[in-house]
């Protein structure tokens, strides 16, 4: 039985399933095969000596000499496929599987020499489902960081003042690029990104993307959800928190609450074997007997409709999904538990922890405290 023949044809620091394989960064594309076990980058001399030094493979080629090899037999000008063909050939492969997002370009080339191209949705690697001790501590440690950089946020809005409706400090309002920045500041100066943080007030807490702009207000809620990564070993981790500065109302306190015990319960079934749209149909049953209906109402949206959690990792948002697709978890899976409530008029409430998958429940790794009032 031929070895299985995996080919990765892009940059290692815009693809994760590259920099998985290799643990070498770089910015330009460069060529992966895998051959059974056998790792194989093809590098460029630019970077091939870095590469020997630092990348995780079984070989390291030259693409110089492969480009001298094709135009021996007549290519003028040898391109990356011209490369790769010559790698191949020599190797005596001629089926290859490739990533869902692979370039269409580069498939149509290799099928014109007569490979057969096998396209493999995500996961690319299986193996990337389920983390490692090492793994878990990338992330913990990102998500520590995390815990810190939303309580310096929390305690920042804290201790604002209330003016005519309105958070300042000093004689300024404080706006949600204000929040944003002070996390921001204090993950890069610890070693690590966030790239489009929530700070989000009021009625923009209803749409659960929506980034935030503008000054902050008392008595609404705010959501605050960052998702840093590590510029050391590039592991993500995700947490989100809703507080009020000043008196939350009657409805945002009922929501925070039901959003709270919602979380509950889904981290009362996560475990090794359970299917999570069975976690996910049980957090939106939790809400509806609580009252509250989810789907469009009056022309959009509302209630709970997003997923309930996903999988982290060297990408923020991978596989396994905690929602209606129907992922079955399993022990060292990483994920995220984010149930959460949005009503235009009265706002939004989310709630976001980061567990690890057990054989028989989860080990929640979030220690930041949830309080709604502030």
């Amino acid at each position: 039985m031929k070895a299985q023949v995996n080919l990765i044809i892009t940059s290692s620091e815009a693809d994760s399933n590259l920099y998985y394989a290799t643990k070498f960064l770089a910015p330009d594309p460069f060529i992966f095969i895998q051959i059974g076990d056998e790792k194989i980058m093809i590098m460029s001399d630019l970077e091939i000596d870095r590469a020997k030094v630092q990348a995780k493979v079984d070989a390291i080629l030259s693409y110089s000499i492969y480009e001298v090899e094709a135009k021996k037999k007549g290519v003028g000008d040898p391109k990356t496929i011209d490369v790769l063909n010559e790698v191949l050939k020599e190797r005596g492969i001629k089926n290859l599987i490739v990533p869902a997002d692979f370039s269409i370009r580069y498939a149509l080339l290799l099928q014109e020499r007569g490979y057969t191209i096998e396209v493999k949705s995500a996961p690319f690697f299986e193996e990337r489902l389920k983390k490692n001790e090492k793994e878990i501590e990338h992330i913990a440690e990102t998500l520590h960081h995390a815990e810190n950089a939303i309580d310096r946020a929390i305690r920042f809005i804290q201790h604002t003042v209330i003016k005519d409706g309105h958070l300042y400090s000093g004689d300024r309002p404080v706006t949600s690029e204000d929040i944003k920045r002070l996390i921001a500041v204090y993950l890069l100066e610890h070693g690590f990104i966030a790239q489009h943080t929530i700070v989000s007030c009021g009625e923009d807490t209803v749409f659960p993307h929506t980034e935030g702009a503008g000054p902050l207000r008392a008595d609404l809620p705010v959501i605050i959800d960052l998702f840093p990564r590590s510029m050391i070993n590039r592991y993500y981790a995700d947490i989100t928190r809703t507080v009020v500065k000043g008196r939350a109302s009657q409805e945002v306190k009922e929501m925070y609450e039901a959003v709270l015990s919602a979380q509950g319960v889904a981290i009362s079934l996560i475990r090794d074997g359970i299917n999570g749209k069975e976690v996910h149909e049980a957090v939106l049953k939790h809400f509806k007997n609580l009252g509250y209906e989810s789907g469009e109402i009056k022309g959009r949206m509302q209630g709970f409709f997003h997923g309930t959690g996903h999988g982290v990792g060297l990408d923020v948002h991978e596989p396994p999904r905690i929602s209606k697709r129907g992922d079955i978890l399993q022990s060292g899976n990483v994920v995220t538990v984010e149930p959460g409530l949005y009503y235009s008029g009265i706002g939004g409430v989310r709630l976001e922890d980061m567990v690890v998958v057990q054989e028989n429940g989860v080990k929640n790794i979030t220690r930041c405290p949830k309080i709604l009032e502030v």
